[in-house]
């Protein structure tokens, strides 16, 4: 039988292709294809695993035969974000800024899994043992039963692995691996790959569960393919401003709970500690009431979320007005910018536009559309919306208001908090709160006659 001919690769996305080219089309980056032999066939023709796969019905697979039992590592932020805990056989991605206190946290959630009776492993390919007990010895973790290690050999790492048999094991962090099998240099695209690769299977095969610590580059993507992602079963982002102390732990993937879902954390001398209301501590910061200032009811994940959106407008000395964005899309801004001048007649051509999110978060969803646009009103006119009220709800290009999801979550929310009054589109919103107010609009015009009467053009 003729040998196979080799597939074409792109080492950066994943993606196959019959022939070599210099620049792959789907990712556009440039020298990342190579060739790859695939899997020979046997004498029948088929694949290897064909014949010997057993398969089973679905409907023969009972719950309690396959069980998917968790572990609670013992820090309420990290197992709400796993979705309840950390399942065995699996690979979990955790990736953030140098400095962001990626190591800080994982060695506080190996410890604390440690602690709680089960055998752990942390091993650093970038610190000696002796730098991480320094570390721990100021979180006050040193008395952990936790077995350190500094390796970057894979086959070393596996190896000791077989035979300590643990839990949970902690690689801080994957680019530092290298796997003798593969002839380029450690943190390469082929290394990360192959090792991310062999310790996911490794996590399969004997039921332990591995988190893996992985960089990011300057654009804020994971250093490495991106197949890496999918090979896990959840990808985590820290994320947080160096100017705050807040982090914010973010799932983008997860195989065993929600996607989105947040984990609020507070940089501390001590190390992280959580952030279990972390609606009354972003608010909490929150001053003198002023114009350009508006609480946003957010959902992140599962969880709602108050938070300050700050707005300010300036008349502009350039020819070009400045668009200043922080926490935000900046296309957005320009999006609700433009919705505000075609359907409403406010321009806000000759003026500075600058757009910042409280305590270093993200928004992402839609539903901030009309709190983004009391803001800007609020700061073009001078004049404050009253301290007691929210705003939310998605402003569409014709400027009508559209109904979101998870209103009445938002607004108990809101209500817990002490606010009395809500700004949100009409519909189904406040149709269960009785604590609060709820002042509903149709359209974009609707809303800024209620809030703001009468304004200049």
């Amino acid at each position: 039988m003729a040998p196979s001919a080799p597939a074409f690769v792109c080492s950066a996305c994943g993606s196959a292709r019959q022939k070599w080219a210099g620049r792959c089309d789907a990712c556009g980056e440039w020298n990342t294809i190579v060739a790859e032999t695939p899997l020979g066939t046997g004498p029948s023709g088929k694949s290897p695993g064909t014949a010997k796969g057993r398969k089973v019905a679905l409907s023969d697979l009972a719950e309690e035969d396959h069980p998917l039992p968790r572990h609670l590592v013992g820090i309420g932020e990290f197992d709400r974000v796993l979705g309840g805990g950390l399942v065995p056989a699996s690979a979990v991605l955790v990736c953030g800024d140098p400095g962001i206190g990626k190591s800080t946290l994982q060695l506080q959630v190996a410890a604390r899994f440690a602690l709680a009776g089960h055998r752990t492993i942390y091993i650093s390919g970038e610190e000696a043992s002796a730098q991480v007990r320094m570390r721990a010895q100021r979180l006050g973790l040193a008395g952990a039963p936790l077995r350190l290690a500094a390796a970057t050999g894979l086959r070393d790492i596996l190896m000791t692995l077989e035979a300590e048999k643990p839990e949970l094991v902690i690689i801080d962090s994957v680019q530092t691996l290298w796997a003798d099998t593969v002839d380029s240099a450690p943190g390469s695209v082929a290394q990360v790959r192959a090792v991310a690769h062999e310790l996911v299977t490794f996590a399969k095969r004997r039921g332990v569960a591995v988190i893996l610590v992985g960089h990011v580059t300057k654009d804020g993507q994971i250093a490495g393919p991106r197949v890496v992602e999918h090979m896990v079963d959840t990808v985590l982002y820290f994320e947080g401003e160096r100017g705050h102390q807040f982090r914010i732990l973010r799932s983008v993937k997860n195989r065993f709970g929600p996607a989105d879902e947040i984990g609020v954390f507070e940089m501390t001398g001590t190390g992280l500690a959580e952030v279990r209301n972390p609606s009354a501590l972003f608010l909490s910061e929150r001053g003198e009431i002023s114009p350009g200032s508006v609480v946003f009811a957010g959902i992140e994940g599962t969880r709602p979320l108050l938070m300050e959106i700050q707005a300010l407008v300036a008349v502009s000395q350039l020819a070009n007005a400045r668009r200043t964005v922080v926490g935000w899309d900046s296309s957005r801004l320009a999006t609700i910018l433009a919705v505000l001048e075609a359907r409403c007649g406010l321009t806000f051509s000759g003026m500075d536009v600058y757009l910042n999110v409280a305590g270093g978060l993200r928004i992402s969803e839609p539903a901030a559309d009309l709190a983004v646009a009391a803001a800007l009103l609020s700061a073009r006119q001078d004049r404050a919306l009253p301290a007691d009220c929210v705003v939310f709800g998605e402003i569409s290009l014709s400027g009508a208001l559209r109904p979101i999801a998870q209103a009445e979550t938002r607004l108990r929310e809101a209500a817990k908090l002490g606010f009395s009054q809500a700004f949100a589109p009409a519909g189904k919103s406040g149709t269960g709160a009785q604590t609060i107010a709820v002042h509903q609009a149709r359209h974009l015009g609707g809303f800024i006659q209620t809030a703001f009467g009468d304004i200049v053009t």
